[in-house]
């Protein structure tokens, strides 16, 4: 269930910022394919769950989808421009509470986030409910991960305030992925394209742990060593397969849905 955002929001300009800029226009084409793919796969839930990434050369200001519209329809230029305190700089619309609380106070407290990814996906979320780790580290898929996922277990109920944004991103650490207990994920990124890649293969190693473990058999896992050594090379390779990852649903994006760039 969303909530709308009860700050004073206004669409004041800033004269210091160039929202026209072709930097930024390419940021807005990347994210809005991503939320189009996401909806593609059903990794979204009705009009609720939301993505942002902090302006080019800025740490104040950030994209965020709109309250309101699935991520089905959202476009590069349906995206928002929010500064920390709620202000609506640019677009149409204001983001949704929880939205709103998550994602300014993560990208305030951790710049580095530049990306931050929220979003309910089944599987994943499937494994957030239990009370134990997501992985047990015995598929090729999730090792990706290792060193690099936490756990949020402090579920408070709804984001409405400052509290959970602050709880998210000091449970996020040094690790690019949180699984927030009784809730859903949130990966955290340099770059859209990573955080995409990190968000589609986190979804995709929880729905193989999910039907290993409905099996009730006994579970392989791999050696701390081998574990270590595979998520290494995954992280050194990261950002190219990442940057390519994004281009190939640009490019099914451009045939199946070209709206998503307008």
């Amino acid at each position: 269930m969303a909530y709308e955002l009860t700050l004073p929001t206004n669409n004041r300009r800033r004269s210091d910022v160039n929202f026209d800029s072709e930097e930024i226009w390419q940021m807005r084409v990347d994210l809005a394919a991503v939320f189009r793919m996401s909806a593609h796969y059903g990794f979204n839930e009705g009009v609720d769950n939301h993505y942002s990434a902090l302006l080019p050369g800025r740490d104040d200001l950030f994209l965020i989808n709109p309250y309101g519209y699935s991520f089905a329809e959202l476009t590069a230029s349906s995206l928002l421009v929010c500064d920390f305190e709620g202000n609506v700089l640019s677009g149409r619309g204001k983001p949704e509470a929880s939205a709103f609380w998550i994602h300014a106070r993560v990208h305030k407290l951790r710049p580095n986030i530049r990306v931050l990814l929220h979003s309910h996906m089944p599987n994943a979320t499937a494994l957030c409910a239990l009370d134990r780790d997501p992985f047990d580290w015995s598929i090729q898929s999730s090792l990706r991960f290792y060193g690099i996922l936490s756990v949020d277990k402090e579920y408070n109920g709804l984001a409405l305030d400052v509290t959970e944004g602050d709880r998210i991103a000091r449970s996020l650490g040094d690790a690019r992925v949180v699984f927030m207990r009784n809730h859903g994920i949130s990966i955290g990124a340099l770059t859209i394209a990573e955080a995409w890649d990190d968000l589609y293969y986190v979804e995709r190693a929880a729905e193989v742990q999910v039907k290993a473990w409905s099996t009730g058999a006994k579970m392989a896992p791999v050696s701390r060593e081998i574990a270590s050594a595979v998520a290494k090379g995954e992280r050194e390779s990261h950002p190219e397969s990442a940057r390519l990852h994004l281009e190939s649903i640009k490019r099914f994006l451009n045939h199946a849905a070209p709206g998503y760039a307008s």
